[in-house]
């Protein structure tokens, strides 16, 4: 077999601060292209926002994962310089450059190589929803 290419924008509308799951409509995408094997490239086109893998079964996760990073990138408006869009502005711009806008996974017999308990998560940064855009690039065969 040839190698192959596949390549979509996928537009997901979050409802503000939060781990947002979008695993459903990747794999949906995934297993539309046919593919038996190869590597899945995700990509996030912002900057107040992040991808992860992270636990779907216990909600309680997320909520502490959300809760770790607003102590540790608090919304006080008196420790940054960048303010243009309101307290939540520049600690979306923190909180994103430590964690991925970017994932890859691999395809094994045509279905993405995820972990039971794993799912692929948009996390939200900025406190009112916003339209995000990811690029999912797919090669192999």
């Amino acid at each position: 077999m040839s190698m192959r290419m596949a390549q979509h924008r996928l537009e997901v509308l979050t409802s503000g601060q939060g781990l947002h799951e979008i695993t459903a409509e990747v794999t949906g995408w995934v297993a539309r292209q046919g593919f038996r094997q190869g590597m899945l490239m995700l990509f996030l086109r912002h900057t107040s926002a992040s991808l992860l893998i992270q636990e779907n079964a216990a909600r309680d996760v997320r909520e502490d994962l959300q809760d770790f990073f607003r102590g540790l990138v608090p919304e006080d408006m008196r420790r940054y310089r960048h303010r243009d869009e309101g307290p939540d502005d520049m600690p979306a711009h923190i909180r994103s450059a430590l964690l991925p806008t970017q994932l890859s996974i691999p395809l094994t017999e045509g279905r993405l190589a995820l972990g039971t308990w794993q799912g692929i998560y948009l996390f939200e940064h900025r406190r009112v929803g916003h339209r995000r855009e990811l690029v999912l690039h797919l090669l192999g065969e």
